[in-house]
């Protein structure tokens, strides 16, 4: 036999040796995934979008799958009618999710706070964050770079050139969250959509005292409490020189809306405010 066969049959018989090595080893070590994982990922909306606290829709399918209980799970993209076949198809009972919306607490546009200083640097809220509070005098309020209306994916945000604020547009957002983590002053805020779709907040977030708040924006909440006051369901608290409208207590009633100084709560969705009509007191005629 010569040399050159030798060589080919030793490395023919060491290729099969180490294949069926391979084989035994990945039996051994197999892993198994449970089928269900890719039918539940076929119904979820593949956007990857990490509203569901999840960094992808095979992930959540993954979790989905695992759980014993699914009702405190949700897909804020597909809604109701995803986790309701996502239930179908493992069996388990899918929770009844409160419809959200995103919300942008600040109104410090460019006639409610002017600017003080001209950035000239790279044009993201992200870097202006990190360098300084901002060209307004409130460190608090919206740097209007726009990061998150590129966190986006639903087209459901663009910057009001004339506010210098970005605008949520109700019916594209899907409460995914990006636009809320995107956010480096933390602005913006998922909300209950509410009935109707009415929501009542507080469009601001600056902590600092009134004077110095007012001074910085027009529109800021002072923390004068008169909001406060006049709650008769205790969904408003007062802290850090600020008001915050509790959505899960909020009853709508608006009695907080008119006793803000600065106009700084804000009411979206409601029906314009009946007129008063004054009671006319009947004529006397005078006696004879």
């Amino acid at each position: 036999m010569s040399v050159v066969l030798i060589t080919i049959v030793s490395l023919a018989g060491l290729g099969a040796i180490a294949a069926m090595i391979l084989y035994a080893a990945s039996k051994k070590f197999q892993v198994f995934e449970d089928p269900r994982i890719d039918e539940v990922e076929e119904v979820l909306p593949a956007t990857n979008c990490g509203g569901c606290g999840l960094p992808g829709c095979r992930a959540f399918a993954e979790a989905l799958v695992k759980a014993d209980d699914i009702s405190s799970m949700n897909c804020p993209v597909g809604g109701a009618d995803t986790m309701n076949a996502v239930a179908g198809i493992l069996g388990k009972e899918a929770g009844a999710a409160i419809p959200m919306v995103a919300v942008v607490r600040c109104n410090g546009s460019c006639e409610h706070a002017p600017k003080t200083t001209n950035y000239q640097g790279a044009q993201t809220c992200a870097v202006v964050s990190a360098l300084y509070g901002g060209e307004t005098g409130c460190a608090f309020g919206c740097d209007g770079l726009g990061d998150c209306v590129t966190s986006c994916k639903f087209d459901a945000m663009y910057m009001d050139d004339e506010t210098g604020l970005p605008v949520i547009i109700e019916e594209n957002c899907v409460a995914c969250g990006a636009c809320v983590d995107a956010c480096p002053k933390n602005i913006i805020e998922l909300r209950k959509k509410g009935p109707k779709s009415r929501r009542i907040f507080v469009s601001c977030v600056n902590k600092d005292k009134g004077a110095p708040a007012k001074k910085a924006c027009a529109v800021a909440c002072i923390g004068c409490s008169k909001c406060f006051k006049v709650c008769p369901h205790d969904a408003i608290e007062m802290k850090d020189n600020l008001a915050y409208i509790d959505y899960e207590k909020c009853k709508l009633c608006r009695k907080c809306v008119p006793e803000c100084p600065t106009k700084a709560i804000h009411e979206l969705n409601f029906p314009p405010p009946k007129p008063k009509v004054k009671k006319e007191e009947p004529e006397t005629t005078p006696a004879e």
